[in-house]
């Protein structure tokens, strides 16, 4: 991902990389005016707090930043920090496909995620099944969670928000995601797959471009595509 990222900013007039870390390197920015974070779950919030020393904004491409994360981190920085832009997943279409999931979340009572990502990813479920969980369940506020037998068992997922999520680990994937609804008579199924790298490169490119005008903590591509989240 770091490798993109760096690819991606090349191509871009009015950016470029100044400055580049890897494991084991100290948290030193350099002359950098903002911080892109694509390290491991346990490293980015350490990432994001040195940032945050330095007066620099950070987008975070990291895994593992869910809900309760994201709440403390808003209760930790004051007024006037630098902005800290959480992006789950860069892929617009992943976006598109976790807005129609929330739409749907009222409609159906049964909802399951399945999300397969290749081999060598660190964490699960990703972040992208915990955050279209937790979209899910903020969806269903007022009318409860859903309905998810036998969660005593350990093969039917872990539960985000109520909702079952599946992980797959498996040779051969890069990342897909299905969102089920089932309902009487019927299966309503929201699929997602990502084919090549090159489906994040877009969703880089606007985080990039909109980090230096934002404030306070932002999470996804939403508000960047659709506006502010009422």
């Amino acid at each position: 991902m770091g490798r993109l990222v760096d690819e991606v900013v090349a191509g871009m007039p009015d950016a470029e990389v100044v400055h580049r870390l890897r494991s084991g390197d100290a948290l030193d920015f350099g002359d950098a005016d903002a911080v892109v974070d694509v390290t491991l779950p346990h490293v980015s919030p350490e990432v994001v707090r040195a940032a945050g020393s330095a007066g620099l904004p950070v987008l975070v491409g990291t895994s593992g930043w869910s809900a309760e994360r994201v709440a403390q981190l808003r209760y930790d920085r004051g007024d006037g920090s630098p902005a800290v832009l959480i992006v789950p997943n860069f892929s617009v279409g992943a976006v598109l496909a976790a807005r129609f999931a929330e739409q749907a979340a009222t409609w159906f009572d049964s909802i399951e995620i399945v999300e397969a990502h290749h081999a060598g990813k660190a964490d699960s479920p990703s972040g992208t099944a915990v955050a279209t969980a937790e979209r899910i369940a903020a969806a269903r506020a007022a009318i409860g969670p859903v309905a998810a037998p036998h969660t005593d068992q350990r093969a039917r997922g872990q539960q985000v928000g109520s909702i079952p999520v599946h992980a797959l680990r498996l040779d051969g994937v890069l990342a897909k995601q299905e969102v089920l609804f089932g309902g009487t008579g019927e299966l309503l199924t929201i699929t997602h797959q990502t084919q090549s790298p090159a489906a994040y490169a877009a969703g880089i490119r606007l985080a990039v471009q909109a980090l230096p005008g934002l404030s306070g903590v932002v999470t996804g591509l939403e508000e960047l595509l659709f506006g502010p989240v009422a």
